[in-house]
């Protein structure tokens, strides 16, 4: 029997993990232990996806959440290692870009557990970001490093990573679009919106959170265009903590603020709304699977293909021209190229590397 342990800690992690473990429940001479890290502990960003997704409940919920990144990785290092010690899994799985991910990896590589990372590779190029220092760090600690796309295996290559241990297997959010897609909510609050067309907002990067000036520009520019289009912002509780303490919180009537959003409803929105505004990586792919053109508030992407193929646009919220950039974005047309994120299986595909 192979063992499996998988660290999770973030709504991006659950919803990846859900494609990975039902691929795994498959598999005779498999097992899989869950360790969630309690990384995003509120209930509408934690339990509700593991209820909606049909996630079997974690083995474990290290309860580590709120702290400061050095605090929460460094007490997620302590008590991972713990477990794994007492469980003694064959390989131990991270995903992503997280605090949980580098620690989940840390963990395993000083007792000597391989370590598969799913969705290897990215890069923003952008050392200020947390999450850049989180995945290149674990990307050179790992033993199977699973790529999306062909830029992130060429990423790995070109640092010097051993060519046997990169795999250009897919994306597993694609799996989980292709999946879960049929069976979106339509949220309770659809009469916000009355059926008038509207944007989609979440915001949510520390770049963007942490920097009082950039955060006013936001409000300020989400306010702007809210004029013409309603704009429907689910408010990341790290977000909406910052947006209190700034000296003014204000949000036009045409801004409706929503409390985090599970998958399904998220997924709802994505196929309703005319355009994705957002600093998140996910949200960028997922605006393209749902065939929306994005605009990134930020001055870099980890998903450089979409702002290549035209799906995405770089736009700085401190930009003067910013709402012009997204009114011109709005009108665009997203034609699906599946291939660029593989064919709906890299779950089964990761799989059967790990196995062999």
């Amino acid at each position: 029997m192979i063992k499996i342990a998988t660290i999770v800690g973030a709504r991006p992690q659950f919803i990846k993990a859900a494609t990975v473990s039902r691929a795994i429940a498959k598999r005779q001479g498999v097992t899989e232990l869950l360790i969630h890290t309690g990384q995003h502990f509120d209930v509408n960003m934690s339990d509700l996806f593991f209820n909606e997704l049909d996630i079997r409940k974690p083995d474990v919920n290290l309860a580590i959440g709120g702290g400061t990144h050095g605090q929460n990785t460094g007490r997620m290092i302590e008590s991972i290692e713990g477990v794994l010690l007492d469980y003694n899994p064959d390989h131990v799985m991270v995903y992503g870009d997280t605090d949980s991910t580098l620690a989940g990896a840390l963990a395993a590589v000083k007792i000597h557990i391989p370590i598969a990372h799913v969705e290897a590779g990215l890069r923003s190029f952008n050392r200020l970001m947390p999450e850049e220092i989180n995945r290149v760090l674990t990307d050179h600690i790992s033993d199977l490093l699973f790529a999306p796309t062909e830029t992130a295996s060429k990423n790995l290559r070109q640092e010097g990573i051993n060519e046997t241990k990169v795999h250009l297997v897919g994306d597993v959010m694609y799996d989980a679009s292709l999946y879960y897609r049929e069976r979106s909510l339509s949220p309770k609050y659809v009469k916000l919106i009355d059926g008038t067309p509207f944007y989609l907002c979440t915001i949510h990067r520390a770049e963007n959170t942490d920097d009082p000036k950039r955060l006013k520009a936001i409000v300020s520019l989400i306010n702007q265009i809210s004029k013409d289009t309603n704009v429907v912002l689910p408010l990341h509780p790290r977000t909406r903590l910052a947006i209190k303490n700034m000296d003014k919180e204000a949000f036009s009537e045409g801004v409706k603020v929503l409390h985090p959003v599970g998958y399904l409803e998220m997924a709802w929105l994505l196929a309703n709304c005319q355009l994705v505004l957002t600093d998140s990586g996910g949200v960028q792919k997922e605006a393209y699977f749902y065939q929306k053109p994005c605009v990134t508030l930020r001055e870099e992407t980890e998903w450089v293909e979409l702002v290549e193929a035209g799906c995405n646009q770089l736009v700085s919220p401190v930009d003067p021209n910013a709402a012009n950039s997204i009114q011109q974005m709005s009108s665009v047309q997203i034609e699906h190229n599946c291939s660029i994120y593989g064919n709906g299986d890299a779950a089964g595909k990761l799989l059967s590397l790990i196995l062999d």
